[in-house]
């Protein structure tokens, strides 16, 4: 049976595929969440395509070492600013009508990084593509966790980091057959442009897809506009549930003030410690080092060039599998779990990878198995976690303000991070820089057993009330 939905002028037609035990379309909620998570996907395109263009647009824009730091790192910047205005903007024109202006962001800076005659041209592009992929990367999780019932929220919004390290993977070979399609002269002078062209494909993809997904219903109603919502919740949970979900948020914002100064008071200002600290741990512990550095740590081990690369792939794979796998666990055996359980096992991989070499133990499988137990426990928790919770924990009415602000310490981490990888591994020694990589992976695993809650289960306002009453038995 089917019916037509009067939704924003669009008719859209719905199966009735509602699950009898809780009456969840999961049919539309799943297709609105992939929709959502192909801003991921361009997250991960932009983030790992560079790395197979670089040495190209070094040999033809005669790039100094500071230029090919900057070529790889200005998306970053321009990733922090679009962090930063992400929450205002959405909290003001929706989070649907954002990202779109976002998907059209990064249409321009794929193919304004593909067409420039000068390293000038490149960077101005490079940033606002940058902009694009800092709205999405804040607003796709938390466009998912309002719309996702909440049983299956954990899953849905993870499927945004899932989009990313497909991104990331596909790329990896994308650059990799571009670059065999002509000689290295052609790679000098086109190849690296079309490694960054193609990613207007996905943009477009997703600019056009956006334009069939509904607006956040949490958002209609913060708006005044809780007749819009309605039709929305009903599609997602069946009629009953949905009255009383719209119920439940008008109470949540009839509590809420809207300011920011809400977040510093008593149990919502432990929601913002909760959600900054591990957006930076997320950082800290050296993922990205690890996936940006891989073939020069590889390297350092005694493989080969093209032995590197080949581990490199391996490990862009293990990335891609264990978050397939944080996708299956993450609404059974919650976000708690995972983050612990993951950040010990990192702990491990790590002391574990500084003792090698410090002992100069490197030749042989030993270091190559470690790196690929540390990037599988990451992307199985704090990967895909980390997202979730930025996602869920703060108040409706400033959830937009409250998780860029989140996200944007996550990027400036990522900056930190990735240029100081290199400057580490020469002053300090590859030793040194794993146990304090290792260091920030116990300090994780301590702040999460301490500090963060479970939220599995839970709807959005109840999540919201976690932190209202233990202010309340705090005080």
């Amino acid at each position: 049976m089917t019916r037509l939905v009067q939704l924003k002028g669009v008719k859209l037609v719905e199966a009735s595929l509602q699950s009898p035990k809780d009456g969840v379309s999961m049919k539309f909620v799943t297709l609105v969440s992939i929709v959502a998570a192909l801003g991921g996907l361009l997250f991960g395109f932009d983030t790992a395509v560079v790395s197979g263009a670089v040495g190209f647009m070094e040999e033809r824009f005669h790039l100094s070492e500071l230029q090919v730091g900057w070529a790889v790192s200005s998306l970053i910047v321009g990733c922090i600013v679009g962090a930063a205005m992400s929450g205002v903007a959405s909290d003001r024109f929706g989070r649907k009508k954002v990202l779109i202006f976002a998907a059209i962001l990064f249409i321009i800076g794929s193919i304004g990084s593909a067409i420039p005659d000068t390293f000038t041209g490149y960077i101005i592009a490079r940033m606002i593509g940058g902009i694009g992929i800092g709205f999405t990367s804040t607003l796709c999780p938390l466009y998912n966790a309002e719309i996702a019932p909440a049983k299956y929220r954990g899953r849905l919004v993870a499927f945004n980091q899932f989009a990313t390290v497909t991104g990331i993977f596909l790329t990896y070979f994308i650059n990799s057959g571009i670059a065999g399609y002509g000689d290295h002269a052609w790679d000098i002078e086109n190849g690296w442009r079309w490694m960054f062209g193609v990613g207007a494909i996905p943009g477009v993809l997703f600019l056009i897809l956006l334009f069939f997904v509904p607006e956040s219903p949490r958002w209609l109603i913060k708006q005044g506009r809780p007749a819009e919502a309605l039709p929305i919740l009903i599609r997602i949970h069946g009629e009953e549930a949905a009255k009383q979900e719209v119920h439940d948020i008008k109470a949540s914002f009839s509590q809420e003030s809207g300011s920011l100064r809400q977040l510093f008071k008593p149990g919502l200002r432990l929601a913002l410690i909760v959600g900054v600290v591990l957006a930076i741990l997320q950082q800290v512990t050296g993922i990205n080092a690890v996936m940006y550095y891989a073939p020069e740590i590889f390297k350092a081990t005694g493989a080969g060039t093209n032995a590197s690369l080949y581990q490199t792939i391996l490990v862009g794979f293990i990335n891609f599998a264990f978050t397939i796998l944080s996708l299956w666990l993450i609404d059974k055996v919650g976000r708690k779990a995972l983050l612990l359980v993951g950040s010990a096992s990192m702990t491990i991989c790590l002391l574990a990878i500084g003792i090698a070499f410090h002992t100069g133990h490197t030749s042989g499988p030993l270091v190559l198995i470690f790196i690929l137990l540390y990037v599988a426990s990451f992307a199985v928790s704090l990967g895909p976690v980390v997202w979730v919770i930025l996602a869920e924990i703060f108040p409706n009415r400033i959830r937009g303000r409250a998780t860029a602000i989140a996200s944007m310490a996550l990027w400036a981490a990522d900056y930190v991070v990735s240029q100081s990888f290199p400057p580490m591994l020469s002053s300090f020694g590859a030793a040194s820089t794993f146990w304090l990589f290792g260091a920030m992976s116990l300090i994780t695993v301590l702040f999460t057993w301490r500090v963060v809650p479970e939220t599995k289960g839970k709807s959005l306002e109840e999540i919201e009330s976690l932190w209202t009453q233990g202010a309340r038995k705090s005080s």
